[in-house]
């Protein structure tokens, strides 16, 4: 069985950089996706956030400039709606995001990666 995993980071970010030493001690095999050089779609953004099995809000960067900008914190906010904001505004997609077959997690702590092991 493989045990490749995608994160979806941002290569200067502290938590990305521990993921991937987690995921290196542990010998996981795993490639990255810069997503706000690599923007993900509207779609692929929604198919991700399914796999969380979390409403998309979940996965905005409350400190974001533009998450206050556009005043997502005093609102509710639909899935489709927050995957649209994403797919538009990468920086507003919290981070890192890893992804294995049909199931994905908000890796914050980072230790929560591993529970696509179980």
């Amino acid at each position: 069985m493989s045990r490749a995993i995608t994160v979806y980071e941002k290569p200067t970010c502290s938590t990305c950089k521990q993921l991937g030493a987690l995921l290196q001690e542990r010998g996981i095999d795993f490639e990255t996706v810069d997503y706000q050089v690599f923007p993900l779609t509207e779609s692929e953004i929604r198919t991700l956030v399914e796999k969380t099995g979390e409403p998309a809000s979940r996965l905005f960067r409350a400190r974001e400039p533009i998450y206050a900008e556009l005043g997502l914190g005093e609102r509710d906010v639909s899935d489709d709606e927050a995957s649209a904001l994403m797919a538009e505004h990468p920086a507003l997609m919290q981070r890192p995001v890893v992804e294995r077959g049909d199931r994905a997690v908000l890796a914050r702590p980072v230790e929560r990666a591993l529970e696509l092991f179980d």
